[in-house]
C-alpha cells in the first residue's frame, strides 16, 4: 500500500491505496470511530493485488492529526469523494466498519451516482426514525463523559466493547494506543464524532441506499444498539442481513475470513449486475 496525503484547510488526511487496475472493483475501506487504517489489515491481505484497494485514517485519527473539528459528516464524506477523483477511482464500493458506515450513508446521499455498492459493519442506519431522542441527546453529550472516565478503565472498555477475540482486542488495544498519554485528544475525537453522527441524523435526510448494500454486525456486538438498528434497518428496507456468530462490534477482526468471504461475494454479484 502506498501512502498519499490529501489536503484540506483543516488539516491533512492520510490515506493508503493499492491500485492495480482502475477498470476493476475499487474496495474504499472506511474504519469506525477512533480506529484506524489498521482495522482492515486482514481484508487488506486478502484482497491486495486482486482489487483496487483505498483505506484511510479519518480526520483527526492517528496519522490525520493535527485537524481542526469544525467540520460535518458531510464534510467527511464530500473530502471522501474529492480524494476518489484525485485518485481517477469511479464506482467505488464503501465498506464501513461502525461510524465508517455512517460516513458511507452520507456519501450515498450526496454522490447516488457514484458508489457502486455499500456494505456496513457494526453499524446502523442514519435515518431519524431508528433513533430515540434520549439516544440523541446522549450522542452530542459524550465528549464529557469520555473526558472523566480513567484512562486505564476507557482502555478496557474499548478493547473489550468492541472485539471477542485474541487478534480483534490485541489490535484495537495497539489502535488506541495512539492516545495513550492524551486522553483529552481520544475524548474530543470520539465525543465529537458522534455529535456530528447525531446532527447527521437530526437533519433527517432521505439517506436511501440506491446501490446494491448488505449489512452485517457482530451477534456478540456491544456498542449500543447496533444489532436492533440494523434488525430494524433490515425489515424496513429488505437490505439483507448477516449476524456473524461469536464476533464483536469489530466483525472484520474478529472473523476476518468470513467477513472476507461476503466481501467477495458481495462484489461478484455487482460485477454480475
Amino acid at each position: 500500500m502506498v501512502e498519499r496525503v490529501y489536503r484540506t484547510h483543516m488539516g491533512d488526511i492520510h490515506y493508503w491505496v493499492d491500485i492495480i487496475n482502475l477498470q476493476k472493483v475499487t474496495l474504499v475501506l472506511l474504519p469506525g470511530l477512533t480506529a484506524d487504517h489498521r482495522l482492515f489489515d486482514k481484508q487488506i491481505e486478502c484482497f491486495k493485488g486482486k482489487y483496487n484497494l483505498l483505506v484511510w485514517d479519518a480526520p483527526g485519527h492517528a496519522a490525520s492529526w493535527p485537524f481542526v473539528f469544525d467540520f460535518s459528516l458531510a464534510d467527511i464524506a464530500k473530502w471522501l469523494q474529492q480524494i476518489l477523483e484525485s485518485e481517477k477511482i469511479v464506482s467505488p464500493i464503501l465498506v464501513g466498519q461502525s461510524m465508517g458506515g455512517y460516513v458511507g450513508q452520507c456519501f450515498a446521499e450526496i454522490f447516488p451516482e457514484k458508489i457502486k455498492g455499500f456494505i456496513a459493519i457494526g453499524s446502523g442506519p442514519l435515518q431519524c426514525k431508528y433513533i430515540t431522542k434520549v439516544e440523541l441527546w446522549l450522542l452530542k453529550r459524550l465528549e464529557a463523559i469520555y473526558f472523566y472516565y480513567p484512562w486505564k478503565l476507557l482502555l478496557q472498555q474499548g478493547v473489550d466493547g468492541v472485539a471477542e477475540t485474541k487478534y480483534g482486542k490485541e489490535l484495537m488495544l495497539s489502535i488506541m494506543m495512539e492516545y495513550d498519554g492524551d486522553k483529552k485528544r481520544y475524548s474530543r475525537l470520539a465525543g465529537y464524532g458522534m455529535k456530528i453522527m447525531a446532527e447527521a441524523i437530526e437533519a433527517d435526510l432521505p439517506y436511501e441506499l440506491k446501490c446494491p448494500a448488505l449489512l452485517i454486525y457482530g451477534e456478540k456486538d456491544k456498542a449500543g444498539s447496533v444489532g436492533r438498528y440494523c434488525r430494524a434497518w433490515h425489515e424496513d428496507t429488505k437490505i439483507p442481513l448477516v449476524v456473524i456468530k461469536d464476533a464483536g462490534h469489530n466483525a472484520n477482526t474478529d472473523k476476518p475470513e468470513e467477513i472476507n468471504n461476503l466481501i467477495e461475494r458481495f462484489v461478484q454479484q455487482v460485477d454480475a449486475l
